[in-house]
């Protein structure tokens, strides 16, 4: 990330923050563009490169009421839904099909251990990420917002791994969903470290559909463990793969956003973009 986009990225997020605290107020573009110190023709221009919509239909879907709408009538269907074509339904959007393959116990034991990984760094919406992979999928995705770190981060995970920085077919695969070229995206397959439970946490969260929400209890159900939301939790926060196994559509049952490993503003920001992405 370049120290410009580093700077408009921060405005935008801090641009969102203004609008989420406001939301009740229905700012203008003129307010925010203020509160965010440019003119509202480059506020306008710099948001909607950022967020992919305009800043007013942004605000219609950060607000807590929309996200409790969103759990709400989904509490019952929600994972029913999820073996629909979700996506499909619109000749605009194509489908996103992830499958995991869980590392041998071999390879979740000894860190890595013979296994080359490819990495590199991409641009999101949202920040930069740092993704990487093996012969058999995307082991690993994270936001980068300063790469040294990022990939000081990916070494200590596969403590004994190979590395390797070059772009690969599947990593291009992950740039495409986020240039909305629906169209082009084939199955993307996750070759991730966990434990059965885990596995079976990180499988649950696939089922939420794009522009979906959910809460850790309805997770813990369909998962077949009603009585470990708490364990749920856990597993949830040690997601592997930001983004794609999509931990960020988790909120708490009362409708607030809540805590997320890479900041609320930038998981506040992510539903907002899905949801404009399925509704616009």
């Amino acid at each position: 990330m370049t120290t410009q986009d580093s700077i408009d990225y921060h405005r935008i997020a801090e641009a969102i923050t203004y609008l989420t605290k406001n939301f009740k107020q229905q700012p203008e573009l003129a307010d925010v563009a203020n509160h965010s110190h440019v003119s509202p023709f480059h506020f306008q221009r710099l948001f909607t490169q950022w967020a992919g919509v305009s800043p007013k239909k942004f605000l219609q879907f950060i607000s807590v009421e929309h996200a409790k709408r969103m759990l709400k009538n989904n509490q019952t269907s929600l994972f029913d839904a999820a073996y629909e074509t979700g996506l499909s339904g619109t000749g605009r959007l194509h489908d996103l099909f992830l499958s995991i393959e869980g590392m041998t116990p071999g390879e979740f034991k000894n860190g890595g251990e013979n296994l080359a990984i490819n990495y590199s760094f991409l641009q999101s919406p949202f920040g930069n990420l740092i993704i990487a992979t093996t012969t058999k999928g995307i082991c690993y995705m994270a936001f980068a917002d300063d790469e040294a770190v990022a990939f000081s981060e990916l070494q200590q995970y596969f403590s004994r791994a190979k590395f390797r920085q070059e772009t690969d077919e599947m990593q291009q695969k992950v740039a495409n969903y986020f240039t909305q070229d629906w169209m082009q995206l084939n199955a993307i397959k996750l070759h991730v470290k966990g434990t059965p439970f885990q596995l079976k946490i990180w499988e649950a969260l696939l089922k939420i559909p794009m522009g979906k929400l959910a809460s850790y209890s309805t997770i813990a159900a369909a998962a077949n463990v009603p009585n470990a939301a708490r364990a749920v939790g856990t597993a949830v926060a040690g997601n592997p793969v930001a983004v794609l196994i999509p931990c960020h559509r988790i909120i708490q049952s009362t409708g607030v956003i809540g805590q997320y490993h890479w900041g609320s503003i930038r998981k506040t920001a992510m539903i907002g973009w899905e949801a404009s992405m399925i509704f616009k």
